[in-house]
């Protein structure tokens, strides 16, 4: 299946998500919203990375690329803080609501460089891995040396 890497990419941001939206939620308790929703998307960016290194597009994690997905995720950070300050302050929106809302509105630019970070800077055995998927074969992790 052609989407199958998006539909993998967009259930592990459920699970993100959650996580971000739980750490988000506990902390608003004792510092204002937007500390806390900063800090509940630092935790979302690291289970992102692994969970999509592992299950989305099954490559082995490396000190590159994890200095290098964050860098996917600032977009994402930008609009959907952008998102949660107008929904919170302009529009008079929930503050529990404003960041579920403005997280599913980011996700398409996030995917694209997500991707891009993860499985561009490849090989053409790599390369043909992302093709193999994309046509809804199961591939294995890569279990070679650590880069």
């Amino acid at each position: 299946m052609r989407y199958w890497p998006f539909i993998k990419f967009l259930m592990v941001g459920v699970v993100n998500t959650l996580i971000s939206y739980l750490v988000y939620l506990g902390l608003r308790l004792v510092m204002p919203y937007m500390a806390a929703f900063v800090l509940g998307w630092v935790v979302g960016v690291l289970v992102s990375f692994l969970l999509n290194c592992y299950f989305t597009y099954h490559v082995r994690p490396t000190w590159r690329g994890f200095l290098l997905f964050p860098l996917s995720s600032i977009p994402n950070i930008v609009l959907s803080s952008a998102g949660v300050l107008l929904m919170v302050e302009v529009f008079g929106w929930d503050q529990r609501i404003a960041p579920l809302v403005a997280t599913v509105l980011a996700v398409p630019v996030s995917y694209a460089i997500a991707r891009t970070i993860l499985v561009r800077p490849m090989s053409a055995a790599g390369t043909a891995t992302v093709a193999a998927m994309e046509a809804g074969e199961h591939i294995e992790p890569h279990h070679g040396p650590r880069h």
